[in-house]
């Protein structure tokens, strides 16, 4: 039999074999052109690939080398050092240069950028031109940084950095006391470091805006978020303090970064390399920009992330209101007035909305107890980017970050309440100009308890898991420090710590390629020589098909594992946690309640009181600038949100008509909005006695459409009750009633 010939036995009788094409024949004609062709695209990818990674090992060198390193794009200025404090703290504060061409008012409010110290350096939120402070900057703003050096001062507590930025915020408010208070922005762990500031300091804060900052970490949903379990697999916080001692006091932020890496392996070991490398023309800036900041490792001493495991991470004290600061104020995030801002995603695991967003139902009864409470919450849900994108992603900074600086003193003035900001796409034939501005609209849609509960949450079966593992975790590190911690202490050596530094797999990944590793020393002009001589493979090549799919089928093979692991570790702290028998011997039975509803202080509810009497009085005073207020918030109720464009179009309305301050027009909705709550029809009715003269009457139904439509046809449902209002309006008052509307108004 030929040797090209399939063997006969397999085929039917009669029927002629196929004739295999020989091996000379396969690496001729097209198909060999093909190949050659990949062969050669593959070989120069492979060596600007290597060469990509030599230049990443060398930035993260570089850059892990300075004290103050930072990826921040825009020059700044520092105005204060936290090292100058009475409990040092390695923060600083920053005035952000506006690049040439960018000019900002002084008496515009002034927006405050934190970024995280979550292992990496400081910088993010800047480190595009279209990013926080870059929108920021464009929109007229002047725009402040607080970043933070590499190494912790000696000591340096957690509730130090809280309670040192204070002095931070007081600053800020000095350098502009005739703009309103500053918008905060804390990324990621910086949100819930930030809003604790702020819990100190409410008068320092306008609106805090925090983008993918977990505050409820026991929080979650069953198959989802594993990495909440990982403290009660360990046994709690014992290793942390462990690893801290075998680094003579410090925790390496590289082992914070490596434990983000493990969630979605199938990304950190194959996709994140593949990706570059199969796009190496294009994508190899953008690929190193990102890496100088996921490589710039910090440190933290070891007892500030000993205290955000103990209290918040494993003990979840934050939306429990038992967390204190060192003069005894309870943290309690009730006691921030100005609005806060959740921006949150959904796509991945690293702080999900029930992180995120847990703290609301914690903490407030309903909707009526934050309403009650004189709050504002608004919350941002993208179901397309990850943690990370929220605050890094260009296209993030193009819409959503643009959205809330442009929106900033909108959502200041919004009634109390809980809402979602829902933003999408500007209609293409819409064309900019006018309350049309932007890529993108949003609408305040007002929600409830319920729909944060639908993003999911605990249940008490559940809570009472991650109870006992609280419980487990104080014993464990309690019998750590007593028999163990000692003989650690006294048997780890400086030079010992630093080598187990350098030998950490993630930062070995850096500097295995970089210029100190003498095998890297022709990586450079190989790589000169395939940029020179670059020739991409067609889009067509079958080769470059053929290498995706062998891709796909190494993610979809670290995908499954990663699923199994995360389905193994769920069941695994259910089992054991879930136990009755060890939540028993944990001194937890099936009828203890840990997480209970803060109740409202003595003083918190003596103030909801006086408010609600102080309303009730205002039912029918008020000028024309009180009546058009409730005028607009009774007809926008009607749909139960309100879009961008009214919100324009009442802020012009503030300027031009009103007259009246940010700060006025702020307790004024306050006010009008509290009037409707308590009685909403004896409310609308009282409009008409607190403009008497018909005359006015008119142009109060006038700007109010002009207002609520914005340039725009309105809903059925607000078009209805404009027109209720315009007919009550029409009735004549008793001149008796109408003096003494104006009494009362006087």
């Amino acid at each position: 039999m030929a040797a090209s010939q399939a063997p006969s036995a397999t085929l039917p009788s009669g029927v002629e074999p196929p004739a295999w094409p020989s091996p000379a024949a396969i690496f001729s004609g097209r198909l060999a052109a093909a190949w050659r062709e990949y062969a050669l695209d593959a070989f120069q990818r492979g060596a600007l690939f290597l060469d990509l990674l030599r230049q990443r090992g060398n930035e993260q060198k570089e850059i892990t080398s300075r004290p103050m390193a930072t990826v921040l794009l825009f020059e700044q200025e520092i105005l204060m050092h936290g090292r100058s404090l009475p409990r040092p703290i390695n923060y600083a504060l920053s005035r952000i240069l506006p690049p040439p061409g960018v000019a900002t008012d002084p008496c515009m409010r002034p927006v405050v950028v934190v970024d995280p110290r979550a292992g990496q350096g400081p910088g993010i939120g800047g480190f595009k031109a279209q990013s926080e402070i870059g929108d920021a900057l464009n929109a007229g703003h002047p725009v402040y940084f607080i970043g933070f050096g590499a190494m912790p001062e000696p000591g340096q507590q957690f509730l130090d950095v809280v309670e040192g930025q204070v002095k931070f915020f007081e600053r800020v408010a000095e350098l502009h006391p005739d703009a309103p208070r500053p918008f905060a922005i804390g990324n990621c762990q910086a949100g819930y470091q930030t809003l604790m500031v702020a819990m100190l300091r409410p008068d320092l804060f306008g609106p805090c805006l925090l983008p993918g900052s977990p505050m409820s970490y026991w929080q979650g949903v069953r198959g989802k978020a594993p990495m909440r379990y990982s403290g009660g697999l360990l046994g709690g916080s014992w290793l942390a303090a462990m690893i801290s001692d075998l680094g003579k006091g410090k925790m390496d932020g590289t082992n914070l970064i490596l434990n983000f890496d493990n969630l979605n392996p199938a990304y950190w070991l194959w996709g994140k390399q593949y990706q570059i490398y199969a796009d190496i023309d294009a994508g190899a800036q953008r690929y190193l920009q990102f890496e100088r900041w996921w490589g710039d490792f910090t440190q933290l001493n070891g007892d500030e992330l000993q205290f955000l495991v103990d209290q918040l991470f494993i003990g979840d004290k934050l939306a429990r209101n038992q967390l204190q600061a060192s003069d005894g104020t309870t943290f309690d995030i009730r006691n921030v007035v100005s609005p806060i801002i959740v921006f949150t995603s959904s796509a991945d695991d690293i702080s999900p909305p029930p992180q995120t967003l847990g703290w609301i139902p914690d903490l407030y009864r309903d909707v009526d107890d934050i309403r009650a409470a004189d709050r504002t919450i608004v919350y941002c849900l993208s179901h397309k980017v990850g943690h990370l994108a929220i605050f890094v992603s260009s296209k993030v900074g193009a819409e959503q970050d643009q959205e809330f600086v442009q929106l900033m003193d909108v959502i200041d003035c919004l009634p109390p309440g809980l809402y979602e900001m829902a933003i999408s796409a500007r209609n293409a034939d819409l064309v900019p100009g006018g309350f049309d501005t932007g890529n993108c609209f949003a609408r305040f849609e007002a929600r409830t308890l319920d729909d944060i509960r639908a993003l999911g949450r605990n249940s008490p079966e559940d809570d009472r898991a991650f109870a006992a593992v609280a419980r487990l975790s104080e014993w464990n590190l309690a019998v750590y420090r007593i028999l163990a911690q000692p003989w650690v202490r006294a048997l780890v050596s400086q030079p010992a710590a630093d080598l187990a530094g350098i030998l950490n797999p993630l930062r070995l990944s850096y500097a295995i390629f970089a210029d100190g590793n003498p095998w890297m020393s022709g990586v450079p002009a190989l790589a000169a020589e395939a940029e020179a001589a670059r020739q991409p493979a067609a889009a067509d090549n079958p080769f470059l098909a053929l290498q995706a799919k062998v891709s796909d089928q190494i993610t979809a093979a670290l995908e499954a594992y990663r699923v199994a692991r995360d389905d193994w570790v769920e069941q695994a702290f259910f089992a054991f946690y879930g136990s009755p028998l060890v939540q028993a011997l944990l001194g937890l039975d099936a009828d203890s309640e840990v997480r209970p509803s803060p109740d409202a202080s003595p003083e918190q509810s003596a103030a909801r009181r006086a408010l609600a009497a102080t309303h009730a009085a205002k039912l029918q005073s008020g000028g024309f600038n009180a009546a058009l207020t409730r005028a607009v918030l009774y007809i926008v109720g009607a749909d139960r949100s309100f879009g961008q464009r009214s919100a324009f179009a009442l802020n012009t309305a503030r300027q031009t008509l009103m007259k009246l301050s940010l700060d006025q027009f702020k307790n004024l909705v306050r006010d009008q909005f509290f009037v409707l709550q308590l009685d909403r029809e004896r409310a609308v009715q009282a409009i008409a006695l607190m403009v008497p003269a018909a005359g006015l009457r008119k142009e109060l139904v006038k700007q109010a459409e002009a207002i609520v439509s914005a340039g725009r046809p309105m809903s059925s449902e607000a078009s209805a009750f404009l027109a209720r209002l315009s007919q009550m309006l029409e009735s004549p008052v008793e001149p008796a009633v109408a003096r003494q509307a104006h009494k009362q108004a006087s």
